[in-house]
C-alpha cells in the first residue's frame, strides 16, 4: 500500500490506543489500529474504570485528567457509550486528606462521621464518571470505524519499523508491550484483580482511600452488576485469577456493604497495569523516516487521563 502523508497507524487496541485513534481521525488522519489482542484480552477491558488518577505521578496528569473528566461527562449523555456519572464516597479508616484531583470535582465535599460506613473515620463524596469498559471499548471502535472510516485489525508487530513502512505516522499505545517493542525497561507491571457480581441494589460507589500492602477495596455499581476490587501487586505478571484473592476481595467489600454477601459471582478479571515513573507521551522519529508518537505507561490511570493524554500526543504533530 502506498504511504500517504495523512496516514496513521496506532499500535494497541486498549483505551489509550482507541482514544488516540479517534483523536487522530478527528484531526483529519486516515487511521488504522493494529492490535495484537481482541479488546476483551486487553488490560483496559479488565479495569474497574472509575475516574481516579491512580498509580500515576506525572506533573502533566492533572491537566490530562481534567480534560478527560469533561469528555467522559459529555459521553455520559450517550446511552451507547457505557459511561455514567455516579455518586459515592472515598473513605479512610484513619484521618486522611483528599487527593488534590478530588477537590476539583464540582460536587466534592467532606463527609460527616455519621455518613461513613462502619469502621471508617474520614472521607469525602463526589460524582465522577464510571465506565463500563466492555461497552466503552466497543463504543470507541464503533466511533472510529463508522463515524470516521477507520479500521481495527488484529495484527501483531515485532518492530515499529514494520509499521512505519506502511504509514508516516506511527502511534505506540502498546502499554506493557512497549517494554519489548521499543524496548523500554522503565516499564514495570502492577497486577490488578477484580470480581464482578450481580447487583443486589447498590447505586453508589465506595472506595477505600488507603491501601494495605497490595490490597485495594472498592465497589463500583454498573447497572445490573457491581465490580469489586481489588489488588495492586507490583512486578507480578500472571493473568490467572486467584481464588483466594477473589474471596478476600468479596469479603472486604461485604464488610462495607453487607448486601453483597451471597451475591452471585459472574466474572473474574485480571489485568496488568503498565507503570512507569513518568508517562511516555512524546514525539520521536524513526530512522529519519516518519514520526512516532508514544503514549503509554499510565499506571492505574489509563482511563482517567485517556482523552487529555491522547489530545496532547496528537497536538505534537
Amino acid at each position: 500500500m502506498r504511504r500517504r502523508s495523512r496516514d496513521a497507524i496506532v499500535v494497541g487496541g486498549g483505551v489509550s490506543g482507541l482514544t488516540t485513534a479517534v483523536c487522530l481521525a478527528e484531526a483529519g488522519y486516515a487511521v488504522r489500529v493494529w492490535a495484537a489482542e481482541q479488546a476483551a484480552d486487553t488490560t483496559s477491558y479488565a479495569a474497574g474504570a472509575i475516574y481516579s488518577p491512580y498509580l500515576l505521578d506525572d506533573d502533566r496528569a492533572p491537566e490530562w485528567a481534567e480534560r478527560t473528566f469533561d469528555e467522559l461527562r459529555m459521553l455520559a449523555s450517550d446511552e451507547d457509550a457505557g459511561v455514567s456519572m455516579v455518586f459515592g464516597q472515598e473513605v479512610s479508616r484513619a484521618p486522611a486528606q483528599p487527593p488534590s484531583w478530588a477537590t476539583r470535582v464540582p460536587d466534592f465535599r467532606q463527609c460527616e462521621r455519621e455518613e461513613l460506613p462502619v469502621g471508617f473515620t474520614s472521607g469525602w463524596s463526589y460524582t465522577v464518571p464510571l465506565v463500563d469498559m466492555p461497552v466503552y471499548l466497543r463504543y470507541l471502535q464503533k466511533v472510529l470505524v463508522e463515524k470516521h472510516g477507520g479500521t481495527v485489525e488484529r495484527r501483531r508487530v515485532s518492530t515499529l519499523d514494520e509499521v512505519a513502512a506502511e504509514a508516516p505516522v506511527v502511534v505506540n499505545c502498546t502499554g506493557l508491550g512497549a517494554r519489548e517493542l521499543v524496548p523500554d525497561p522503565a516499564l514495570r507491571p502492577i497486577r490488578g484483580e477484580l470480581v464482578v457480581v450481580s447487583n443486589p441494589g447498590i447505586n453508589r460507589f465506595v472506595a477505600e482511600h488507603s491501601q494495605i500492602d497490595s490490597e485495594l477495596t472498592y465497589l463500583l455499581p454498573h447497572r445490573d452488576v457491581v465490580v469489586l476490587g481489588g489488588t495492586a501487586d507490583e512486578r507480578r505478571w500472571d493473568l490467572a485469577p486467584d481464588d483466594k484473592v477473589a474471596a478476600g476481595i468479596i469479603a472486604r467489600c461485604a464488610r462495607i456493604e453487607p448486601s453483597l454477601r451471597g451475591a452471585r459471582v459472574l466474572d473474574h478479571r485480571v489485568g496488568i497495569r503498565p507503570a512507569r515513573d513518568r508517562v511516555r507521551a512524546e514525539r520521536t522519529s524513526l530512522n529519519g523516516d516518519g514520526t512516532v508518537l508514544h503514549n503509554y505507561g499510565h499506571g492505574g490511570a489509563g482511563v482517567s487521563v485517556s482523552w487529555g493524554c491522547a489530545r496532547h500526543v496528537v497536538s505534537l504533530l
